[in-house]
């Protein structure tokens, strides 16, 4: 006897596969990929008529796509099978067609139904189609089956997520889709490639069909084809971070390196010649600045540019085997290279200059005088081809200068629109820094990726239970598990924002706040990466042995985001700049200011030992201040004005002792290095604090609110030996503010799995087979 529940002229097989195909259709678009998995799987199922198999790979058809009216049917059918679903277990799309072929069966059907390998066969194809859940159709669902889903082990969500995706999204949510849609479809699947010539051939084909897509020029001009957006370019590269990051990185030497010096230093001869072609990656160019023998050292590069009048050339060449450039991404597949060398007219060296030298010829062979070395197999991003580069006595054309900030006219004369050399070289670097607004926020999409996986892991791995007739506990619900991933989770968030305005500084830059941004921005890459890095090592660590299997993604992960410590400018040397930079600063206002500056140092002095020996202040352990934004904000402020005042006025005790500057800078360098953190610190937790006030949902302000306090304690108490020297905080106030770390921890445990989807990172890109 059929059940009369379900009316519907199709016959039970097909039905069972409805949902299936209700998912391979929601995003209106069935690939090549998944209409063969399809037909493969469909041919397979014995249960089938040929009549049935028939209008299934007719359904199958992206030239004859189901119709609207189909479609409407298809989930009035499921609607109405979802509710003869218990509410006593999740439940999943197998289980509603198997539900939908049921209810129209009769008893000779019932057979294939309820047997373990249909359920086996319908699982292959959903596993195959990437449908792990019904997290994108709910409306399927009855509410209380979406809330059992929701609550079954994770609890409820405090806030909306896909609010909490739109403040992360900001305001380039549109392009964030984009990626999340490009990189998810089949041609960039993972694939796992240890020849590297092979892995390269295959990033270099995911570069060329980014740049089909417009991506590569979306930062030029629109004369030249792009969209004048650079916001829109630092983006898609922190969408890639979510992918291969050897991917992230040749499109970022390709688009961002090469093409950007070509924007930033040429001008309208070059962008005419050659923007469109770099963007279209027609030509393919390397950003060639780094040598062995100097890298941080960018001043003092060996490689020289000459000038010969009588051909109005400039003759290339690499004085000794140390000097050839090094690292060179890009430097296998390039034709061409910007090649960053001492710039010599009439005997005169001008300093650093940029100049375009072919490599390769149309068949790409290497040209005269022109030599390149694979560097080789490297610790991570083996899909970029980085090498060496020397060049021997190569001859280019006098227009081949990148000639923005300095030129050479055909009589061999220099000139300049900036007259101090040393104005002009930290001028030209300025332009280029956006590679250290890039680099850190491709960085934290890793970083990301590995905290989604550890946690969701977390919320599934089970070990040790209180007795034997009780169920094993979950790793989150560990305070020691709690304590390792919840903090890196609030800091994500926090570094989040920053980098938001930090890209949002660059963008508007102006002559007279570049070199801020430029301290921003050395600051923050050297945070953030580090971050990416200790991230990374924790989450690994928290998925044991399964984070140590390349399936679970954290081995690429951590080897090929390592590096980001160490290129666009080794973390240790930028922090060093920072401070500097804060010296100066210090130092100018005194200058400027005279004595008004001395006062507000005085009053400064004054109130921070107000503060400092109050006790109801330096004891104050109430929950209620210690959860204060203010406290938090005046804590880090002090820490780095108590280090700005200790670091100027040790150097300026050295120098009165006949200490040269160079050797007081170098006495106090682990100092140096904490108030470049310190000063990174405080404009991190300001802009959090900002978006926090700044956020209009109640629910996701809430929230936000609460990772806040536990960055801001966290940071505290990785601080207290400092602030306890300091007479800031007594024993008791830091101790309390450990058990509030604790017990923020708890808190936001419950919120963390929501808080990862918030990142809103395909399932196709995470791919790690553990959270799977």
């Amino acid at each position: 006897m059929a059940n009369s529940n379900i009316q519907s002229s199709y016959s039970t097989g097909v039905l069972s596969l409805i949902p299936l195909f209700y998912v391979a259709w929601a995003d209106s678009i069935l690939s090549p990929s998944e209409i063969k998995l399809i037909h493969e799987r469909i041919a397979k199922l014995s249960y089938l008529s040929k009549s049935d198999k028939a209008l299934l790979q007719k359904w199958s058809d992206p030239k004859n796509p189901p119709s609207n009216a189909t479609y409407k049917e298809w989930v009035q059918l499921m609607k109405s099978a979802a509710h003869q679903l218990g509410s006593d277990k999740r439940q999943t799309f197998i289980d509603l067609g198997l539900e939908m072929a049921k209810q129209a069966a009769n008893e000779d059907e019932q057979a294939w139904i309820t047997n373990p390998d249909t359920k086996a066969a319908l699982s292959s194809i959903q596993e195959a189609l990437g449908v792990v859940s019904i997290e994108n159709h709910r409306a399927i669902f009855t509410p209380a089956q979406r809330q059992l889903e929701e609550e079954f082990v994770y609890g409820k969500p405090s806030f909306d997520v896909t609010c909490m995706t739109a403040l992360l999204d900001g305001d380039y949510a549109e392009m964030r889709q984009k990626m999340r849609i490009l990189l998810s479809d089949p041609v960039f699947e993972y694939q796992t490639l240890r020849d590297k010539e092979m892995y390269r051939q295959l990033v270099l084909d995911w570069c060329r069909l980014l740049a089909k897509q417009g991506l590569g020029a979306i930062a030029n001009p629109v004369a030249y084809g792009g969209q004048n957006d650079m916001a829109a370019y630092t983006t898609a590269f922190e969408m890639m971070g979510y992918h291969d990051l050897s991917l992230a990185i040749k499109f970022g030497v390709q688009f961002g390196l090469f093409g950007g010096s070509v924007l930033f230093l040429g001008t309208e001869l070059h962008h005419k010649k050659y923007l469109e072609k770099t963007g279209s990656l027609e030509l393919a160019g390397c950003f060639a600045m780094t040598e062995t023998g100097h890298g941080s050292n960018v001043r003092e590069l060996q490689t020289t540019a000459t000038y010969d009048v009588n051909t109005q050339e400039f003759i290339i060449n690499t004085p000794t085997e140390a000097d050839g450039k090094e690292y060179i991404g890009n430097a296998l597949h390039s034709q061409m290279a910007s090649v960053f060398a001492q710039l010599i007219v009439n005997g005169e060296n001008h300093g650093v200059h940029a100049i375009l030298v072919p490599l390769r010829d149309e068949k790409h062979q290497l040209l005269p005088g022109v030599r390149v070395e694979d560097n080789g197999y490297k610790l991570g991003l083996n899909g970029v081809d980085n090498g060496r580069i020397w060049f021997d006595k190569v001859r280019v054309p006098r227009e081949n200068l990148l000639n923005r900030y300095g030129n050479v006219s055909p009589e061999g004369e220099y000139s300049s629109p900036i007259e101090n050399g040393g104005k002009r070289f930290f001028t030209m670097l300025g332009t280029l820094v956006g590679g250290r607004v890039s680099v850190p926020r491709a960085g934290l999409s890793a970083a990301k990726s590995g905290l989604a996986i550890a946690i969701k892991y977390a919320l599934k791995r089970r070990q040790f239970a209180p007795s034997n007739d009780e169920p094993e506990t979950l790793l989150l619900d560990y305070p020691t598990h709690q304590k390792r991933l919840m903090p890196l989770l609030a800091k994500s968030y926090a570094i989040h924002f920053a980098l938001e305005y930090l890209t949002k500084r660059y963008v508007k830059r102006s002559e007279a706040d570049i070199r801020e941004i430029e301290t921003l921005a050395a600051g923050l890459k050297s945070y953030a990466t580090w971050f990416t890095t200790t991230a990374l090592q924790e989450c690994r660590e928290a998925c044991g042995g399964k984070g140590y299997l390349a399936e679970n993604r954290f081995a690429d992960l951590k080897a090929d985001t390592d590096i980001f410590t160490t290129f666009e400018g080794d973390n240790t040397v930028l922090l060093q700049l920072v401070a500097k930079g804060l010296l100066s600063d210090f130092k100018k206002e005194f200058h400027d200011e005279g004595y008004r500056a001395v006062l507000r140092y005085l009053a400064n002095q004054v109130s921070d030992t107000m503060a400092e020996y109050n006790p109801f202040f330096t004891r104050n352990a109430d929950t209620a201040h210690l959860l204060d934004m203010n406290f938090h904000l005046d804590a880090f402020r002090f820490r780095e004005r108590q280090m700005l005042y200790f670091v100027s006025n040790e150097i300026r005790s050295l120098i009165k002792k006949g200490v040269s500057t160079y050797d007081a800078f170098l006495r106090v360098q682990p100092q140096i290095l904490e108030l470049a953190l310190a000063y990174i610190e405080r404009i991190v937790l300001e802009q959090f604090s900002d978006q926090v006030l700044g956020t209009e949902d109640p629910e996701c302000k809430a929230m936000l609110e609460k990772l806040f306090q536990l960055f801001a304690l966290y940071s505290i108490e990785q601080h207290k030996g400092w602030y306890l020297e300091n007479d800031y905080m007594n024993g008791t106030k830091t101790k309390a503010i450990s058990r509030l770390v604790t017990k923020l921890c708890q808190d936001v445990r419950m919120d963390a799995l929501f808080l990862v989807d918030a990142f809103a990172i395909p399932e196709s890109l995470l791919a790690a087979k553990i959270v799977v």
